[in-house]
């Protein structure tokens, strides 16, 4: 399997997020007992809304059908987003992603 860099980006609609947000951690939570998710979080808050989450996958593809599942995605929370394949070399962390 390789390591998927997924960001997201929000929407203004801050009462939207807050409503999903139990959801969508509760979805993120199986895709991590399940292997599948390796971390995830929010941007900081200087940053715009939208989150990085760090997915094990097959392909890109497969990676979109994990975020495709999530509520935020399916309820319009998220209204962009990036799949791009990442490849750890360096550092004291590559080893998690082994």
């Amino acid at each position: 399997m390789s390591i998927y860099a997924v960001t997201y980006t929000y929407s203004d609609d801050v009462a939207l997020r807050d409503a999903e947000r139990p959801a969508h951690r509760e979805y993120l939570a199986g895709l991590g007992e399940a292997g599948q998710l390796v971390v995830s979080g929010p941007w900081g808050p200087d940053e715009a809304a939208g989150a990085l989450l760090l997915l094990r996958a097959d392909s890109a593809e497969a990676a979109r059908a994990l975020t495709a599942a999530d509520p935020f995605v399916k309820v319009g929370v998220v209204v962009d987003q990036t799949v791009r394949e990442f490849l750890p070399v360096l550092g004291p962390g590559k080893d998690v992603f082994a």
